[in-house]
């Protein structure tokens, strides 16, 4: 289903088993409208129960069969070797707060703290602009 965003005039599209969920998850909570969300400028488009039925004739048979079929596990990955599978056990606290003490003191030791100045005024040889005023008694 094409759409175009009513805020950003972007166009985007629903897929169909998106508009299949969106049918039915309307449905199971007596609803009229979906909020498809623009990737553009995420705000929700409002699109009407029935504007989505039209794009979607026979969406009860295909909501039927997406219950039926059996849930299929994504793609998987190539098995990993079991070194890779290392168990890492928690630190304790103790430990946590030594390290953050060892890795502090050498970053503190590069930088020495440096005797803060005040800036010094740049003299500057224009002189301060003086208000204008208007004309009075001059008429154009």
């Amino acid at each position: 289903m094409n759409l175009r965003c009513i805020y950003c005039q972007t166009p985007f599209t629903l897929s169909r088993t998106e508009m299949l969920t969106a049918i039915v998850s309307m449905n199971e909570r007596h609803q009229n409208h979906y909020d498809a969300h623009c990737p553009r400028c995420r705000r929700a488009n409002s699109i009407s129960r029935q504007r989505m039925e039209l794009f979607y004739p026979n969406w009860q048979d295909a909501a039927k069969q997406m219950a039926s079929a059996p849930v299929t596990p994504p793609a998987s990955l190539p098995p990993t070797p079991a070194s890779a599978m290392l168990k890492t056990e928690p630190i304790s606290k103790a430990k946590k707060a030594e390290a953050g003490k060892v890795a502090a003191k050498p970053s503190a030791a590069k930088k020495a703290p440096a005797a803060k100045k005040p800036a010094a005024k740049k003299a500057s040889s224009e002189k301060p602009a003086a208000k204008k005023s208007p004309a009075k008694g001059k008429k154009k």
